[in-house]
């Protein structure tokens, strides 16, 4: 039972990160990860730094839009 258990948190962690993917909100958890891994000697962009530079390289600065 604890198998399934894992299996099923696992399987909703992914459908999480992906539901969220979807509707454009960026994974600060695997950004950490990645930076930790990868980049151990650089230093971690906070939350909203990081939704600030993720948003910044969605839609870009100095671009005409609507408002």
């Amino acid at each position: 039972m604890g198998s399934m258990k894992s299996n099923l948190s696992r399987f909703r962690g992914y459908f999480e990160q992906t539901a969220k993917l979807m509707v454009g909100v960026p994974d600060y958890d695997t950004y950490i990860e990645h930076m930790q891994g990868r980049h151990p000697d650089q230093p971690v962009m906070t939350y909203r730094e990081f939704l600030d530079n993720r948003l910044e390289a969605r839609y870009g600065a100095g671009k005409a839009g609507c408002c």
